[in-house]
C-alpha cells in the first residue's frame, strides 16, 4: 500500500463540490419508509441462515448531552437532567432483547461501538446495566480481542470512568477535542481544557486501551493556520494512534445548532485550504500516514496494518478492520446493515418509546439492495479503502465484463485520468497521489443515485 499523498491546491479547489462520505452505498438518502420491521425480520432470518457462525457488530447511540456544540449534527437530545437516561435505557434495553431474538448466539460479537450524544453522560450504574444486557442478548468477546471502542467527552469523564470502561471491556476510545484554542472553543460552545484531554488520555494508557483517537474540525470560526498548528503540535505531542481531522459543513438549514454559528467567524476557502495543507504536511513530519477520508493512523495502528493487507472496511461508523460482520443498529435513530439491506430506527425518542411499549422493533426506514447496488457498493468500498480496483477480480466476482458495464463510468473518468487523478488501464484503476484526497469525487462517478438525483444535500468535499 502506498500512503503518498499529494496535495495540489489548483486541483482540490476546481474539484470541491458537495457529496457523500459513503459509510454506505446507497446512501441514507436512499432509505425509504416501505422497509420496516417485518423486512427487517425477514434479513435477520436470512442472514442467520445463510451463515449462521458469522460474527456481528453492534452499534448503540445513547443520544444525550449535557451541552450544546453549535457545529454538531449528531442526533442528540441536550438535557442537564441525567434522569432522562432511565426510561431511555427501559426501551433500549427492550430493543437489545427484542434484536437478540433474531441472532444465533454462536454469532460473536467482534465489533462494538457506543456513540452519541455522549455515551457517558450516562452514570456508571448504568453503563454497567447496559453491557449487562448486551451480554445478555448477544455473545460478547471476553478475551479482549474484539474490536470494542466508545467516544468520550473529556469533560464528562475521568480516571475512574476510564478504568471502569476497561473493566466492561472496551479497548478503544475516540476522544473529542475539535481545537485547543480558547477563542475557537467559545465560539463554538465546547470549552474543554488541554489537561482534561492529556488526562483522559493518560488514563486510557494507563489501563489498557489499545488504541485512542483523537477528534479535530478545521474550518470552524476564528480558525487559522497558526492557531491551527498550535492544536496540531499539542494533539502530536500526546501520541495518539489515530487523528480524524474533519471539514467542518456548514448546513444551518439542516441542523439547527449551527445557526448559532456566526458565518462572518468562519475561515474562508482558502485558509480551510491551508489548513488542510498544513494539517497534512504536519502529521505526515510526525509519522501518520493517511488511511483515507480524514483518517490518519500510526503505521503500526490496526487500520494502517488493514489497509495494507487490503482487509480494509467501511461503515457507518467509519473505517473498520472487521469487513464481514452484519451490523445492529441500537437506539434512537440508529443505521444497521443486515445481509444485502441498511434500516435506520426512528429518530424521536417519543416515537422510540411508543414503538418499544408496544413490543415492536423500531426500525422506521431502510433499503434492500440490488445486484446492481452490490456491485457499485464493492467498488466504492475498495476505493474509498485502498484507493485501487482489480478489475478483472470484479468481473470474476460479479460475473461482469467492467469495462462493458461501467463504459459510461469509464469514459467520464478521462477528464480525471487527464487531470492526474488516476490511471486506468484494462486490468485495473489506480488512484494517484494527487487523487486521494478527492476520492469522493471520483466515488460519486460511480453513484447510480447520484446521477439522478437532482437535488444535493450534502457536505463538501474539502
Amino acid at each position: 500500500m502506498n500512503h503518498s499523498l499529494k496535495f495540489e491546491p489548483e486541483l482540490l479547489r476546481r474539484y470541491d463540490k458537495a457529496g457523500p462520505r459513503y459509510t454506505s452505498y446507497p446512501t441514507a438518502v436512499q432509505f425509504h419508509s416501505g422497509f420496516g420491521e417485518v423486512e427487517y425480520r425477514a434479513w435477520a432470518e436470512r442472514s442467520n441462515a445463510g451463515n449462521p457462525a458469522s460474527p456481528l457488530s453492534l452499534y448503540v447511540h445513547l443520544p444525550f448531552c449535557d451541552t450544546v456544540c453549535y457545529y454538531c449534527a449528531c442526533n442528540k437530545v441536550v438535557t442537564k437532567d441525567h434522569s432522562r437516561a432511565a426510561p431511555y435505557l427501559q426501551r433500549l434495553f427492550r430493543e437489545t432483547a427484542l434484536q437478540g431474538a433474531l441472532f444465533d448466539r454462536s454469532r460473536r460479537v467482534d465489533q462494538l461501538h457506543w456513540g452519541g450524544g455522549t455515551p457517558t453522560f450516562i452514570s456508571h450504574t448504568e453503563m454497567r446495566a447496559l453491557m449487562a444486557s448486551l451480554g445478555e442478548c448477544f455473545s460478547l468477546r471476553t478475551d479482549d480481542g474484539g474490536e470494542y471502542s466508545i467516544e468520550i467527552d473529556p469533560r464528562t469523564a475521568g480516571e475512574p470512568t476510564i478504568r471502569m470502561l476497561r473493566e466492561l471491556g472496551f479497548n478503544r476510545i475516540s476522544l473529542g477535542v475539535q481545537d485547543f484554542d480558547p477563542v475557537v472553543q467559545k465560539a463554538v460552545n465546547r470549552v474543554q481544557s488541554e489537561q482534561e484531554t492529556v488526562a483522559v488520555l493518560d488514563a486510557a494508557r494507563q489501563h489498557g486501551f489499545r488504541s485512542v483517537n483523537i477528534d479535530l474540525i478545521y474550518g470552524l470560526p476564528h480558525q487559522s493556520t497558526e492557531s491551527f498548528a498550535r492544536t496540531l503540535d499539542r494533539v502530536i505531542a500526546v501520541g495518539p494512534e489515530r487523528l480524524s481531522v474533519f471539514n467542518y459543513a456548514h448546513l444551518p438549514e439542516l441542523f439547527k445548532p449551527q445557526r448559532r454559528i456566526n458565518v462572518g467567524e468562519l475561515p474562508s476557502a482558502a485558509v480551510k485550504l491551508d489548513i488542510l495543507q498544513l494539517t497534512i504536511d504536519t502529521l505526515g513530519a510526525a509519522g501518520y500516514v493517511y488511511i483515507g477520508m480524514d483518517h490518519f493512523a500510526r503505521p503500526d495502528d490496526e487500520l494502517a496494518i488493514a489497509q495494507r493487507n487490503g482487509t480494509l472496511y467501511r461503515n457507518f461508523q467509519g473505517y473498520s478492520t472487521h469487513a464481514d460482520c452484519d451490523l445492529v443498529g441500537l437506539g434512537v435513530s440508529a443505521i444497521g446493515k443486515i445481509g444485502g439491506s441498511y434500516s435506520q430506527n426512528v429518530r424521536t425518542l417519543d416515537d422510540y418509546y411508543s414503538r418499544l411499549d408496544a413490543e415492536r422493533l423500531p426500525v422506521m426506514r431502510g433499503t434492500e439492495l440490488s445486484q446492481d447496488d452490490l456491485l457499485r457498493r464493492e467498488v466504492i468500498t475498495r476505493l474509498i479503502c485502498h484507493f485501487e480496483l482489480d478489475l478483472d477480480a470484479l468481473s470474476e466476482r460479479f460475473a461482469i465484463r467492467f469495462l462493458d458495464y461501467f463504459a459510461l463510468e469509464l469514459a467520464e473518468l478521462q477528464s480525471m485520468q487527464h487531470d492526474g487523478l488516476l490511471v486506468i488501464d484494462p486490468h485495473s484503476i489506480r488512484v494517484s497521489p494527487s487523487g486521494k484526497l478527492l476520492i469522493r469525487n471520483i466515488c460519486m462517478i460511480f453513484d447510480r443515485y447520484l446521477r439522478a438525483q437532482k437535488e444535493q444535500r450534502f457536505s463538501k468535499v474539502i
